[in-house]
């Protein structure tokens, strides 16, 4: 995985140098993208890829795409408008950095960016079908059915009581969708059977559940200096969560059960050799401290 993430950041260090006008959006564009990161969205598509039997290359332009639409959702999601976040990464937030005006065009810069750099990398690579198919999933995934959805939500209920059901919804779209995606996209690139298709499409639901429920315990239990970003955020700004609904030890007992089932998915279809970064991945997701 560690290989994985040197061989992507120096990918996405590369094609972010492509833009230098004007100086102070294509700056922040670097900033925005470049402050660290876990890169899991582009290692599972890699990882997704490898366990096809594909070269993790075929999917690279897609997985720079897709972590330039992640990270313009960032920029957008700590605007004083939506979380208000001063910190990310242990960084100044994108517009503490360059002004709350920059860094909406940063965003709008990256998400338009981003259908460019997966289209123009692919091409001659892979066919044209395929492309249309996979920019058609990032629009709808990322989108108004997708991310953009779950994030109109998630402020619309702003302290409000919510249902299990809406707090489902909105963690699906808002997080979930862009970690299935990566493995939807490798399933199209790598010619992935119905029964892998379905076995992959498991475990990155359950996935993007363990993720944003591990989320939603750093923010009580996780401290700034690892994080990089404020805690205790959701309480500020009156946000349901799964310990907010469920209690902290139910959402523990949520999360191991959500990587118990991704990790049966898998094991019911392919080989536990083939699997051991994904077993790694899943170890992660429960260990993670930031």
């Amino acid at each position: 995985m560690r290989n994985y993430r040197e061989y992507f950041n120096e990918k996405l260090e590369e094609i972010l140098a492509q833009y230098n006008t004007p100086i102070w959006i294509a700056e922040g564009m670097q900033y925005a993208c470049l402050q660290g990161g876990k890169r899991i969205r582009p290692q599972l598509l890699f990882m997704s890829l490898a366990l096809l039997g594909k070269e993790i290359a075929l999917g690279l332009p897609f997985a720079l795409a897709l972590e330039m639409i992640h990270s313009y959702s960032l920029v957008h999601d700590d605007l004083p408008a939506m979380d208000n976040d001063e910190y990310r990464r242990g960084q100044l937030t994108t517009h503490k950095k360059f002004g709350e005006a920059n860094a909406i065009l940063i965003g709008d810069a990256l998400l338009t960016n981003a259908f460019s750099v997966m289209v123009r990398g692919s091409m001659g690579k892979v066919s044209s079908e395929k492309i249309l198919e996979i920019v058609a999933l990032f629009s709808e995934y990322a989108g108004v059915d997708g991310m953009i959805g779950g994030q109109a939500m998630d402020v619309a209920y702003e302290g409000k009581q919510i249902s299990y059901k809406t707090l489902s919804f909105i963690h699906e779209h808002k997080t979930g969708r862009l970690l299935l995606l990566p493995i939807l996209v490798a399933c199209i690139l790598g010619d992935a059977s119905l029964e892998q298709r379905k076995a992959l499409e498991i475990y990155g639901r359950n996935i993007g559940l363990a993720f944003q429920i591990k989320d939603d315990i750093l923010d009580v239990e996780g401290d700034f200096a690892q994080m990089g970003k404020a805690v205790k955020s959701d309480e500020k700004l009156q946000k349901s969560t799964y310990p907010s609904i469920f209690g902290l030890e139910k959402s523990k007992e949520m999360l191991t059960e959500s990587l118990r089932e991704a990790r049966k998915a898998l094991e019911e279809v392919f080989t536990e050799e083939d699997l051991q970064e994904f077993l790694e991945l899943t170890e992660f997701m429960e260990k993670r401290t930031k």
